[in-house]
């Protein structure tokens, strides 16, 4: 009898590696894991900067492999191709012996604020947004200007620079590449010209030589190496088929390729991802848009990230503050007992610092229209949860403004979508269908490995077994008031801004 079939996602986190082995005919997940138990340690030298060891990363992923191997009873021999999904936004610079210069400079150092700032106020908005579909930012590009200035000698011995993900696939293969959709997200990608933006590597002094090759998406992109099938207990020769950043690969992990479609989480942050069916901007930089994992010049898919600082930290901190004598399920169903609109309760969910889609601003969290006599816990408890949907909703009209026709939300059954209260909330409001999903990174990393193989004919086939656990219709009945309550909260935010 012949052994089963595996493809093996990994998931370079800035907390963990995570493995996952999925069978291919079945697809369903037969091993997970993840390394270190406890949280990864992040350097933080001064006050803004986040550093790892690149080498931490191929240690942990070594760890959940050899774990899932062992609890699947599988060989090297049984998987069929490999796919990687890795936190966006990093710079690793490696010298022409593919060892690291330095630590890798992390999504969440904010150094190159001012690098990113300048270019954007001489290159010129419209230069910026209209060929990189964003301001250069504190994304990769800046971050590697502020080596040069700051590391200039360092600098000279870099032979490339690589994201997260493209240092993953550089250590299971020994080649170095990256992707289009990878290029985006660090600002080295011209969609106007589509080609590597020479024009913000000349204004940074970069150059052009730094950036690895280009290979699709999906596609036989590299194969594991005899020293990495030695050491991981892989079979030489396992190609190396898909890798994205984490927000377009949980879109991917959710089935989310269409315009139209938004895959959400819901966290401390969280993240709204539509899909965009034109290369368009927010000319008020509101935004994100970066090549999603399908894009290509003649079917543009473009991936708009909204990332909300202020949500599930609020939910947390009224369980902590006003609810510590309930679970989260029963926190949910006091919620419940208030009516929609909380009786004229609004909270404003801003208190986890600035926020992009408010340009910046930090308006800070509050509470409006509490009246001592009337409102209990329950208004308090349903106005946040409320709040945290119509700080979803506002980001989603800006999605609007860009052109994007929302129908349907697809978020994993976890955190505030375990709340009955706010999934509905958020279908009454925006109109969209939710449907909840069982999966996560090194899944859909898995699945997206076996499109790029070809095990999987399209992504319809790839995503056929993915666990649909819960779909939520707007309800009519339910809509008016819900708008009626949404309007009474942007009125605030608007006065509050």
């Amino acid at each position: 009898m012949m052994n089963k079939q595996y493809l093996l996602g990994l998931d370079v986190g800035s907390s963990s590696v995570k493995a996952s082995l999925v069978e291919t005919e079945s697809g369903r997940c037969a091993a997970s894991a993840f390394f270190p138990d406890k949280e990864a340690p992040i350097l933080a030298v001064k006050a803004g900067w986040a550093e790892q060891e690149p080498e931490s990363w191929w240690q942990y992923a070594k760890q959940a492999i050899q774990k899932i191997m062992a609890e699947a009873n599988a060989t090297g021999d049984d998987i069929a191709a490999i796919g990687i999904s890795y936190q966006m936004h990093g710079l690793v610079c490696v010298d022409k012996d593919l060892k690291p210069l330095r630590p890798a400079i992390i999504w969440c150092d904010s150094r190159a604020v001012p690098y990113g700032e300048r270019a954007f106020r001489e290159l010129g908005e419209e230069q910026c947004l209209g060929h990189l579909l964003n301001s250069p930012g504190n994304f990769t590009a800046a971050k590697l200007a502020w080596v040069r200035e700051n590391e200039p000698q360092l600098f000279e011995k870099i032979y490339k620079i690589m994201l997260p993900g493209d240092y993953m696939a550089m250590r299971l293969s020994g080649e170095v590449c990256t992707t289009v959709s990878g290029l985006s997200e660090g600002m080295f990608w011209d969609f106007r010209e589509n080609r590597v933006a020479q024009f913000l590597l000349d204004f940074y002094g970069i150059p052009s030589s730094l950036i690895p090759d280009i290979v699709p998406t999906f596609a036989r992109q590299c194969t594991v190496s005899p020293s990495a099938a030695e050491e991981l207990g892989l079979r030489v020769g396992t190609p190396i088929t898909y890798r994205a950043g984490d927000q377009p690969n949980n879109a991917l992990s959710l089935n989310v390729f269409e315009p139209g479609e938004i895959a959400a989480t819901a966290g401390t942050s969280g993240v709204v991802y539509g899909v965009l069916g034109e290369v368009g901007y927010d000319p008020k930089s509101r935004v994100n848009t970066f090549a999603h994992v399908n894009h290509s010049i003649a079917n543009p898919r473009l991936g708009v990230l909204l990332c909300i600082n202020g949500t599930g930290i609020l939910n947390a901190w009224m369980h902590r503050n006003v609810t510590f004598d309930m679970s989260y399920a029963e926190m949910n169903d006091l919620a419940a007992q208030a009516p929609i609109g909380s009786d004229g309760v609004a909270i404003l969910p801003y208190g986890n610092g600035a926020e992009r889609v408010l340009q910046n601003r930090e308006p800070g969290c509050s509470i409006h229209g509490l009246n001592f006599n009337k409102h209990s816990r329950a208004h308090l408890v349903r106005a946040a949860q409320e709040g945290i949907v119509f700080s979803f909703c506002y980001g989603l009209e800006v999605m609007q403004q860009m052109g994007m026709d929302i129908r349907k939300i697809h978020a994993g059954r976890a955190n505030m979508f375990l709340s009955p209260l706010f999934v509905s909330t958020l279908a009454n409001v925006s109109g969209a269908t939710i449907e909840l999903h069982e999966t996560d990174g090194s899944i859909g990393a898995a699945r997206g490995a076996g499109i790029g193989a070809g095990i999987y004919r399209d992504t319809h086939e790839a995503f056929a077994t993915l666990a649909r656990l819960q779909v939520i219709e707007p309800q009519a009945a339910h809509h008016e008031a819900s708008q009626a309550a949404y309007e009474h909260w942007k009125n605030i935010l608007t006065n509050t801004l």
